[in-house]
């Protein structure tokens, strides 16, 4: 049987757990918190004491922090394009949505997507409102991130795509946690209980991307293995890999907001290292038998791996001089 008729049967099968992962790892909307729940009310009267209190905060935070936020809030705001990607995977059925029979596959997506659509929101409308960054400009390279599109390398192979979520959604939880713990350090109550739901959800999103692959493990262990090698030889980077800023390329705005989120110790390459070894034990690869020859190969690489990326991040250097962006000005101020 060919690869895609194995791995479109596997979905199939895995298929008939998703419905009970949805009632797990996702809240119903009834009963989530939303954008309003913690901005300021316009219909109160005294909404504008909140709005000075959030200006009056944001002045105690930095150049790189303002980078980071921007890089972050923009990352969460390309959600179409993301929905548009996990909705293209081999085993995902659409048709007859508008009547409510999409399988359950389509149903996680757009449940996910409701979920995380809240954190553009909210972060977006913070950093309206406390008045330290030039929102034109980051309105532009939003639509430039969705305008770009978003190729990662994993096709329509739900496999690679599972792997890639379950690393990125612990990588956006630790962003947004210690976002939330340095703006806490400032004053700053209201942004950094921002920071902590939006990190909660993450982590449930995590939790459930990861328990998709640990299934299909159960069913098709080798060419899982080889799907995560394939991964992480690719390395997995962060949907911000693909901002840029008006007129420029892709590559260099992405790389300068890495630094800022190296300086500030947001996300680092340490960071990186402890998510791998997190899967590998989490998917416990260390004990899986039955394999092929070269999906055995696989899991030795991916034992090695984080040890072998621990020395070569002992010797990288993050440059100490911040890129100026046109999202924020030098000294915070518009």
């Amino acid at each position: 049987m060919a690869l895609e008729n194995v791995r479109l049967e596997v979905m199939k099968t895995v298929e008939k757990s998703v419905d009970g992962f949805i009632d797990k790892y996702l809240i119903p909307v009834e009963d989530i918190w939303q954008p309003t729940d913690l901005l300021p009310n316009f219909q109160k009267e005294n909404y504008m004491d909140d709005v000075i209190q959030i200006r009056e905060e944001a002045k105690e935070l930095g150049y790189d922090f303002w980078v980071v936020l921007v890089a972050d809030m923009v990352t969460e705001e390309a959600l179409p394009t993301y929905e548009s990607w996990l909705m293209d995977m081999e085993g995902v059925e659409q048709h007859g949505a508008s009547r409510g029979e999409q399988n359950s596959w389509a149903k996680w997506v757009r449940h996910w997507t409701g979920e995380e659509n809240r954190h553009g929101d909210t972060l977006n409308k913070y950093l309206y409102l406390s008045g330290r960054v030039n929102m034109k400009e980051i309105e532009k390279t939003t639509q430039h991130l969705i305008n770009d599109g978003f190729d990662i390398g994993t096709g329509r192979d739900p496999y690679r795509n599972f792997v890639y979520t379950s690393f990125q959604e612990l990588a956006t939880n630790i962003s947004h946690k210690r976002v939330g713990q340095l703006a806490k350090k400032k004053g700053n109550k209201m942004l950094a209980k921002m920071c902590n739901i939006i990190a909660g959800d993450e982590m449930r999103h995590y939790m459930a991307y990861r328990e998709f692959v640990k299934t299909i493990f159960e069913y098709d262990p080798s060419e899982m293995m080889l799907a995560f090698q394939d991964m992480m030889k690719k390395k997995i980077v962060m949907p911000a890999q693909f901002i840029r800023e008006s007129g420029q390329g892709i590559a260099e705005a992405f790389e300068n907001f890495s630094n800022a989120a190296q300086r500030l110790g947001v996300y680092t390459t340490h960071d990186y290292i402890e998510i791998l070894k997190k899967l590998n034990s989490y998917w416990e690869i260390d004990k899986m038998d039955s394999l092929t020859d070269e999906a055995e190969k696989a899991r030795d690489y991916l034992m090695k791996l984080p040890d072998r990326m621990s020395r070569i991040a002992e010797r990288i250097a993050v440059p100490q001089d911040p890129h100026q962006f046109r999202w924020v000005e030098a000294n915070g101020m518009l």
